[in-house]
């Protein structure tokens, strides 16, 4: 059911760990649709109530994505989301094996990994999954420190579901993860304008196997683009340090340049719009890696200022 003109309550049990990563430390006024107004918690569990003022209402089901093929290290993932009374109460994230295994109980990856980074999958899954639950949107799902890839691919997957949910459709997502990207213009953007009036298109050529454009810029309702905005610019620009002008650009250029959305560095002062980006062309590139150039339309949830 789409949110049109009537309001709708979201409420959401989260923490402050859940939250902060989420929403950065520098650009949560950048313009980012999917910005809760950088409303944070305290580390005590409690209740805020979020009105969503547009974005289709998730629908009951059962939502699955899995990959098709293991990784280097023997691997894939599988993910289950479900989703009661238009609100998701279980997020089941997690990597098999050839055998059947989950990575979560893997002792030896487990120590290995954490002795490496800090972390390893039985403390970065159920994290994961937990934000999920607390925070009901992808992109406000806290990147772990040791585990950024994870949590990068975490959340590109999540929001698919997302996407999927919000249409009622519970055909499982499958994941082409392994395969190379097919030449084609593919192109995404957000259906609904934010709060602070602007909304995210992205468009990614692929030529000869690889991303050769990236054509990434926020419109307003008058179809102004931002990097054009003189006044977003100087005003983002001397809180933060760096404007549209700055972080899109930079943002392309680094994606055509390491062809990985999660190799992609977040750009200091643009917080939560690198993060966006980042989800964003993920899910681009598995378009990518089936050639499918049908255009991505994300009926992104706007939250009351």
């Amino acid at each position: 059911m789409k949110i049109n003109r009537t309001t709708k309550i979201l409420t959401v049990v989260a923490s402050l760990s859940l939250l902060l990563g989420a929403c950065g430390n520098s650009d949560n006024n950048d313009g980012n649709n999917n910005d809760n107004g950088g409303k944070g918690a305290t580390e005590n569990t409690q209740q805020t109530e979020v009105k969503i003022t547009a974005g289709a209402e998730m629908q009951d089901g059962t939502y699955t994505l899995n990959e098709k093929d293991f990784d280097d290290n023997g691997w894939k993932t599988t993910f289950e989301m479900i989703v009661k009374d238009g609100k998701i109460t279980e997020s089941n994230y997690n990597y098999v094996n050839e055998d059947g295994n989950l990575k979560s109980e893997d002792e030896g990856y487990q120590k290995a990994m954490s002795d490496k980074v800090g972390t390893g999958p039985k403390d970065f899954i159920p994290q994961l999954n937990d934000g999920l639950v607390a925070s009901q949107n992808a992109d406000q799902v806290e990147v772990v420190s040791g585990a950024s890839h994870s949590s990068e691919a975490f959340k590109n997957y999540a929001q698919q579901l997302i996407q999927a949910a919000q249409k009622g459709d519970t055909t499982t997502i499958e994941i082409d993860n392994m395969a190379p990207l097919k030449d084609g213009v593919y192109s995404l953007e957000e259906k609904n304008i934010g709060s602070t009036g602007w909304k995210t298109f992205i468009n990614m050529t692929v030529a000869g196997g690889k991303i050769t454009t990236v054509d990434y810029n926020y419109l307003n309702a008058d179809g102004d683009l931002k990097t054009e905005d003189e006044g977003y610019q100087e005003t983002m620009k001397e809180k933060s340090g760096v404007g549209p002008q700055d972080f899109v650009p930079a943002l392309s250029a680094a994606l055509i340049e390491k062809q990985n959305p999660a190799d992609v560095e977040v750009v200091s002062g643009a917080t939560h719009s690198s993060h966006t980006f980042k989800l964003y062309t993920a899910q681009l590139v598995n378009a990518a890696q089936k050639g499918d150039t049908s255009k991505i339309i994300i009926d992104n949830f706007v939250y009351e200022d």
